[in-house]
């Protein structure tokens, strides 16, 4: 079975919106079900501004969904197809 050209660049963009040691990390977290940024960056010890840059790529990349509840914005994984790819990657290589 093959890839059309519309399936390997949607399947390249999202492999690149997660190519990056933070962003993996986010995910990872996320996994574990919705978060607020606050949450995040005390996870990873990063500022919120660049835990802020990395959510932005995954949101623009249709990876995650945000929400506002008053002061916070809450983070959660988008679909079953990226939980799916998250966790076939934590189970092969984690």
């Amino acid at each position: 079975m093959k890839f059309n050209e519309q399936q390997v660049d949607t399947v390249t963009e999202l492999l690149k919106s997660i190519a990056h040691p933070i962003r993996m990390k986010i995910l990872c977290f996320l996994m574990e079900g919705e978060k607020n940024v606050g949450e995040i960056e005390q996870q990873f010890g990063s500022t919120i501004s660049n835990i802020s840059q990395h959510l932005t790529v995954l949101r623009k990349a249709n990876i995650i969904d945000r929400r506002k509840e008053a002061n916070f914005m809450f983070y959660s994984i988008k679909d079953n197809n990226i939980l799916k790819l998250m966790e076939t990657l934590k189970n092969n290589f984690c």
